[in-house]
């Protein structure tokens, strides 16, 4: 069971990107964070227990990877950036690693870069199964189609 939750990762990618982040780019921020600890920090596929956090899940969105309560807490911010300062939580050194290495590789796109990026990949297409791009969607992305996609890029 991880020790942290969705609300924390966001918040430390708010407190990074110092105003200058959407809700879209939140999500799809936190998206990478979980992806990249699940694929890091597991051995394989079958046995996925090392998660950045466990209280929300990814459901495939017609605008990429959401977690539904992360999209409620920000709605009200639309398109525009989320201006509510936070303080970056404290993270282990493995887990701060890994949220380092994603804000340097996403956070310099744009949340319509990060959209699209997700569209490309497996674990959001294989949760949306036979829908057209516009059709609305509740299905779960699944940890193992995350794990299989990105290990891929590092072995």
């Amino acid at each position: 069971m991880s020790q942290y939750t969705y609300d924390e990762v966001a918040d430390w990618f708010l407190a990074k990107g110092e105003g200058k982040i959407s809700p879209k780019k939140l999500q799809k921020l936190v998206y990478y964070a979980y992806a990249w600890t699940l694929t890091l920090l597991n051995d394989s596929a079958e046995k996925l227990t090392n998660k950045l956090f466990d209280d929300g899940r990814f459901e495939a969105w017609v605008h990429g990877p959401v977690i539904h309560g992360l999209y409620s807490e920000y709605s009200e911010y639309g398109f525009n950036n989320i201006s509510k300062p936070k303080t970056r939580p404290i993270f282990t050194e493995d887990i701060e690693d890994v949220l380092n290495q994603v804000w340097d590789v996403y956070g310099k796109y744009n949340a319509d870069q990060l959209e699209s990026m997700t569209h490309q990949e497996s674990p959001w297409k294989n949760a949306r199964k036979d829908l057209s791009p516009l059709d609305s969607s509740s299905n779960f992305i699944s940890d193992k189609d995350i794990f299989n996609c990105y290990i891929k890029r590092i072995a």
